[in-house]
């Protein structure tokens, strides 16, 4: 069984590597965006009406580095809803006022293996919520934040997003108006949390809050801001802000890398080895702490819900800027040409 606690004393050093000079990352982001540019792989969400109505050639690339260097290509700042992405920031916005023990009691950090929007994975675990990155269990993460009433609620929800993003966010009224008329099944998750006493506040209510914040209105550009954040140990490398403790971005980038794709999130860290969550809109933001993030903006996806455009030139990202956490190279002092000679 591991024990947090006790390693709690110990000093923690970290270490991991730098970027290449900023034009360099400049001209990999443009060569990510102009080689999947011709991509027509997937399709739009429709399940939300408004979702399909959507451009689907439109794509846009970022990656904000945590010195603060920006880097924007095609649409990074056409704007759309940020959707389930903003699990991951609410999530660390509710281990910021709670602590890691507390919110890991009530909303656990295991992926099920199932649907983003699954009832099952409720019923499965007599009610337990079990991923943070699904609706049922980001439903419950929501209902964490302080407030006396729902407005208050999403006042705080909508406040500690924008710091996030390092500019004020507003919802996107069309979208959230559409999602509200057709959000029968959160409803329902939300009042199955409550008959297992998973939920606190009027589920209807909690459910509506819910839905703002999905609805809130964000571009690749932001995305990208809001993950660098979580690389720089909670500082905004724009703002200077610090909007949670290293602490926080630790445990939000550990649930987020096994959790973050849904049912692909195996396949994704396999192969790209960074955390990151997406959004049926068809946003993805990666995140490289130390490092930075990358964002992707481009509506068609997968048959799980994630942007085929996205994972795409995100993955180019991640071998070309080296950013996958997996990936090492031998030591120097194993080369033979840097081993001292022994001879006279």
């Amino acid at each position: 069984m591991l024990d947090p606690v006790a390693w709690r004393d110990v000093r923690q050093e970290v270490s991991t590597g730098t970027l290449p000079g900023w034009d360099r990352v400049e001209e990999i982001v443009r060569d990510a965006h102009s080689r999947y540019s011709e991509e027509r792989g997937g399709r739009v969400a429709d399940y939300i009406p408004v979702l399909a109505e959507v451009d689907p050639e439109l794509f846009g690339l970022a990656v904000i580095e945590v010195g603060g260097g920006l880097h924007d290509a095609g649409d990074a700042l056409h704007p759309f809803s940020i959707q389930s992405i903003s699990k991951m920031f609410v999530y660390a916005l509710a281990i910021q006022e709670y602590g890691h023990e507390r919110v890991r009691q009530i909303v656990g950090v295991n992926n099920t293996g199932l649907a983003f929007n699954s009832v099952m994975a409720l019923e499965l675990n007599s009610g337990h919520p079990m991923n943070p990155m699904v609706n049922a269990v980001a439903i419950a993460t929501t209902a964490l934040m302080p407030g006396a009433t729902a407005v208050e609620q999403w006042e705080r929800v909508r406040e500690g997003l924008s710091a996030f993003a390092g500019r004020p966010l507003s919802l996107d009224g069309v979208v959230y108006a559409s999602e509200a008329e057709t959000n029968d099944r959160n409803r329902a998750i939300g009042r199955l949390l409550r008959s297992y006493d998973r939920l606190a506040g009027d589920p209807d209510e909690v459910v509506d809050v819910y839905t703002r914040q999905c609805a809130l209105s964000v571009t690749a550009h932001d995305l990208a801001v809001m993950g660098a954040t979580l690389a720089d140990g909670g500082v905004n490398p724009v703002t200077g802000e610090r909007v949670v403790s290293e602490e926080v971005c630790r445990d939000t980038l550990s649930v987020v890398a096994s959790t973050g794709l849904y049912e692909r999130s195996g396949d994704w860290l396999f192969e790209i080895g960074l955390p990151a969550k997406s959004g049926v809109a068809g946003g993805i933001v990666a995140v490289a702490p130390g490092k930075g993030a990358a964002a992707g903006f481009s509506p068609r996806l997968d048959e799980a819900g994630n942007s085929v455009r996205s994972q795409m030139a995100i993955g180019y990202l991640s071998r070309a800027l080296g950013l996958n956490l997996f990936a090492s190279a031998p030591a120097r002092s194993h080369h033979p040409e840097s081993v001292p000679s022994s001879a006279p």
